[in-house]
């Protein structure tokens, strides 16, 4: 029989350990819990995906491991507010992708969102059985100190920053990444776009409209200061949004572009500069650097201003890649019951499922997945 002595020495041996470990990556085994005041959506789960003849091999399909080079690496972040969306847009690329199974997605979720990553990750299991996909934790205090107050409350979100520290969070393995914001649907092979060349020395890929007003992304007093406006003297600078961007992360880390963008960022804490959240430090940094991408592959702004809202047609030309950008989000629109025209384009990938729960009934409650099981991980980011 164990003494009572002997039990708490494991345990604070047990304790210890675990302090030592938390700056770690750690495999999480446990299974996730809802309280009567944080139960999630359900989503219809998704038969599995299979690869044609043609695609390369992706390995062992059991495998957590994102260092396979036959790999399309997506990374998004995955949180409570915008998780039908994030559902939808993992719907969209595995519905259209040629090889389903070499798509590997990277979830960025936050560390004190209303619903843990933990059950977040386990819903995404439910949801995608065969999805081969890491769940990370973004520690809020590493950017939070940094946001200054923008024109729309979610802007402001930290986890709108997490796309700065993908060369930071990411396995070291992986050298290439495609970001997507939570309110896209993609309609064409995904893989075309991950063939994107870089040329030269730029880092990021992404469409670029030149037709913009550009001097509208920033205030006048930047405009007046010689010293700030200058960093586009040599430049020719487009705007681009930053909810579709390929991402070179060898060049990224090499050139220690996070803190670039972290430096912008403590300009605008001492002298406002812009008024927009996350979108203008990566103006400033890659503004007349960006390896411009078929207008295709974002067609934004669906989502109206961010202010109003208001419905918006699609931009002439064809469609790789729509993106609800701006206020107005297609699921709350269409739960409201008033829907804009193109809103009927992203209901065929929503996935949820609209039963009638009775109060204290879970939605994760069956079945019981293991969340370091095959295809996927959960990883704590510190």
């Amino acid at each position: 029989m164990i003494s009572s002595r002997f039990f708490f020495v494991v345990l604070f041996l047990l304790a210890v350990v675990s302090l030592i470990l938390s700056p770690l990556c750690l495999g999480i085994r446990s299974f996730p819990t809802t309280d009567g005041n944080d139960v999630l959506l359900r989503f219809s789960e998704m038969p599995e995906y299979r690869n044609g003849f043609e695609c390369a091999s992706s390995g062992d399909k059991t495998a957590t491991s994102s260092c396979d080079p036959s790999l399309v690496h997506i990374a998004m972040t995955l949180d409570k507010e915008y998780l039908r969306g994030s559902i939808a847009a993992v719907h969209s690329v595995l519905k259209h992708a040629s090889c389903p199974n070499n798509v590997f997605f990277h979830f960025i979720a936050a560390e004190f969102d209303s619903a843990s990553p933990r059950v977040l990750a386990q819903l995404v299991r439910s949801t995608f059985p065969s999805l081969r996909f890491k769940v990370y934790i973004f520690r809020e205090d590493t950017v939070i100190n940094l946001i200054s107050s923008s024109i729309r409350e979610a802007l402001e979100n930290p986890l709108n920053y997490a796309r700065n520290y993908l060369g930071d969070i990411l396995d070291p393995c992986v050298d290439r990444v495609i970001y997507l914001d939570s309110d896209v649907v993609v309609v064409d092979d995904i893989g075309k776009l991950w063939n994107t060349n870089l040329t030269g020395s730029r880092v990021i890929g992404a469409p670029e409209y030149c037709h913009a007003n550009f001097t509208k992304y920033f205030t006048e007093g930047f405009w007046s200061d010689p010293l700030l406006s200058r960093v586009f003297g040599s430049r020719k600078p487009c705007y681009f949004n930053t909810g579709v961007m390929v991402m070179d992360l060898v060049r990224w880390r090499e050139g220690n572009y996070r803190k670039r963008i972290e430096n912008w960022m403590e300009v605008q804490r001492k002298k406002r500069i812009y008024d927009l959240g996350s979108l203008p430090p990566f103006l400033l940094v890659f503004g007349g650097n960006v390896e411009a991408i078929d207008h295709r592959w974002n067609q934004h702004g669906l989502g109206g201003d961010n202010v109003r809202g208001s419905c918006r047609s699609l931009h002439p030309g064809p469609v790789s890649l729509l993106h609800w950008s701006g206020k107005g989000k297609p699921w709350v629109r269409l739960d409201e019951g008033k829907p804009c025209p193109l809103d009927s384009l992203w209901e065929p990938y929503d996935l949820i499922y609209k039963p009638k729960y009775h109060e204290n009934s879970s939605p994760l409650s069956s079945p019981s997945i293991m969340i370091n099981g095959p295809r996927s991980s959960y990883y704590l980011l510190r």
